[in-house]
């Protein structure tokens, strides 16, 4: 896990060096471990490494034998075929038998598509005269360019891309509705005017400073649900599973997991306790004095169950109001996801423990099925069906000056995408979520919290096979009755019962809407005079609602607008954060 950065000039133009060197400084909190540097012709490109596998002998950049030279961000677990490949061939170093340099040999353009894992690579073939980007299919680690008139950039994070001096901060107003509505963005374009996204699966060709050619590979299948019955789906489920949870806890250096209690880190914990010798070291968030739903004792009981070692975490109301300003300022690219909260509290204690790689559950409920909203779709209108996301956060509150307009864009844009022919209704709720919310709100999450720690995030689930299988199972291996994820809780009811896949559970549940509400008084003006929130609220109105946050629908419009502040102020105002929410916002 890395970070990466690089600019090509201009019509053949040598790039400035010292731009590049400002872009990896800043992103040096994703790599602490060393520093890789290229320079050749009109590219230049920096890599700060998180070193987590082959430790003495895996710095970047790394180079073919034709001159190519490559920096990437990611892990890449190679296919038996492209092993089988790579065996018949020699080179003179190491190093030069990377898989993707031999595919892009091998393949061209179509390099990545042999690739398993998590990836965001900039490629430089002088050769050709080509700068080629490309980011694995289900955007789980992050990419940004900008064309700027000193030439093509690109980083891991937009904030690099800023520090150099190469695009102001400028706010995208659609894209904040976007931001303030969906508490995410969507797309190619992010809240930032003149900074984009690759996307998921995208391959970008960059020549003379400006983009050539893009393609682009899929995330998910094709085609209508598989005809499996349930005895040869587990069957598959597990020769899956056990494969990817192999493969994805691979590291020289220790590593753990995110125990929530439910269903998804559950299976996890399972399958990492039978390939594991040692006790696995498992790491859950719990809010003391809270009256709101966790799964602490239901991660207690299956950690206890294999023996794992478990580590509970206690995130309360003062850790909200002390770290928030800098949760915000960490997340340059926005996601107004609570959830965020307790993930950087993870992180920073798994880091303080030694732990430099985590394997976590994120893309279980997309592709298994997990979500109300999923039950939900699959309903006629006429017994309660509707299309996810119709009401924005902000909406039906009184507190808008006027509609946020384009909000929806996007998600629309998503669902056109997903409804492909053969594919139920489902499906298509499913592979809208995996275009947009899966890597612009969960991906980018928990990638943002995991590497302000030095922390490299894996996901299990979405390994290609996996997701594969899970994607085209029968709508009834996924849904039955008011049980989403079916066959996965029905693994997990064999593999560690004292997970009680089939329990009703409790959900994961931050509180703040009751913490807001305490001091709703004394932070809705604070919030109300912020310039950011008052160009689209009423004042007044905003006050209100930060009185009424105790409410569900009062407490997520109260929370991203308290995000949305914090995080203008930083990202866009360029104000260095507070010691804790109130300091900040009063700070003017």
């Amino acid at each position: 896990m890395c970070g990466i950065a690089g600019l090509m000039g201009l019509a053949g133009a040598a790039p400035d060096r010292a731009l590049v060197e400002a872009m990896g400084a800043a992103l040096a909190h994703r790599g602490p471990d060393g520093t890789g540097r290229y320079a050749r012709g009109d590219v230049a490109l920096v890599q700060k490494r998180l070193a987590i596998i082959d430790l003495e002998t895996g710095d970047q950049p790394l180079y073919e034998p034709g001159g190519a030279a490559l920096v990437a961000n990611g892990e890449i677990y190679n296919h038996v075929e492209l092993r089988q490949s790579l065996a018949g061939i020699r080179f003179a170093t190491r190093s030069d038998c990377e898989p993707p340099l031999f595919l892009w040999r091998l393949r061209g353009l179509g390099f990545t598509e042999a690739l398993r894992g998590m990836y965001a690579i900039a490629l430089h073939d002088p050769q050709q005269g080509k700068l080629v980007l490309a980011r694995d299919p289900f955007g789980i680690k992050p990419l940004y360019y900008a064309e700027t008139p000193r030439g093509f950039a690109f980083a891991s994070e937009p904030q690099a891309i800023f520090a150099a001096g190469l695009v102001a901060p400028r706010l995208r107003r659609q894209t904040r509705n976007e931001l303030l509505q969906l508490q995410f963005t969507t797309g190619r374009e992010t809240i930032f005017d003149g900074i984009e996204r690759v996307l998921p699966g995208e391959t970008i060709v960059v020549a003379g400073g400006r983009i050539v050619e893009r393609r682009r590979r899929a995330a998910l299948p094709e085609g209508a649900p598989l005809d499996l019955d349930e005895a040869e789906a587990l069957e598959r489920l597990d020769a899956a599973l056990e494969d990817s949870v192999r493969v994805h806890q691979r590291a020289d250096v220790p590593y753990g997991m995110f125990l929530s209690g439910g269903i998804d880190s559950s299976a996890l914990l399972a399958m990492m306790a039978r390939l594991n010798e040692r006790p696995v070291r498992a790491y859950t968030v719990g809010f003391p004095q809270a009256d709101v739903a966790d799964e602490r004792e239901a991660a207690a009981r299956a950690a206890r169950a294999v023996g794992a070692e478990h580590v509970e975490i206690a995130f309360g109301e003062a850790d909200f109001w002390r770290l928030l300003p800098e949760i915000a300022a960490a997340v340059d690219d926005p996601a107004a996801d609570y959830a965020i909260l307790p993930s950087w509290k993870l992180a920073e204690a798994a880091r303080a423990d030694g732990i430099k790689v985590v394997l976590s559950g994120e893309g279980g409920d997309e592709l298994f099925a997990g979500y109300g909203r999923y039950r939900a779709v699959m309903r006629p209108w006429w017994a309660g069906g509707r299309r996810p996301r119709v009401r924005g956060t902000l909406s039906r509150l009184g507190i808008l000056r006027g509609e946020l307009a384009g909000w929806r864009d996007g998600i629309a844009a998503a669902e056109v995408g997903a409804a492909l022919e053969g594919r139920t209704r489902l499906q298509q709720a499913q592979a809208a979520d995996c275009a947009e919310w899966l890597p612009n709100d969960l991906l980018t999450k928990l990638d943002r919290c995991l590497m302000a720690h030095g922390v490299e995030g894996r996901t299990p689930f979405l390994d290609p096979a996996v997701a594969a299988l899970a994607f085209r199972l029968p709508d009834h291996l996924k849904v039955r009755g008011r049980v989403g994820k079916f066959l996965l809780r029905r693994w997990l009811s064999r593999s560690l019962p004292a997970a009680g896949a089939f329990e009703r559970k409790r959900g994961f549940t931050v509180p703040v809407g009751a913490w807001i509400a305490r001091r709703g008084a004394q932070l809705g003006p604070l919030v109300a005079s912020c310039p950011a929130v008052g160009e689209i609220c009423d004042a007044a109105s905003v006050e209100r609602l930060f009185r009424e946050a105790a409410g569900k629908h009062q407490g997520q419009a109260a929370w991203t607008l308290l995000f949305y502040a914090l995080w203008h102020r930083r990202h866009i105002e360029r104000a260095p954060p507070g010691p804790d929410v109130f300091a900040d916002l009063a700070a003017r």
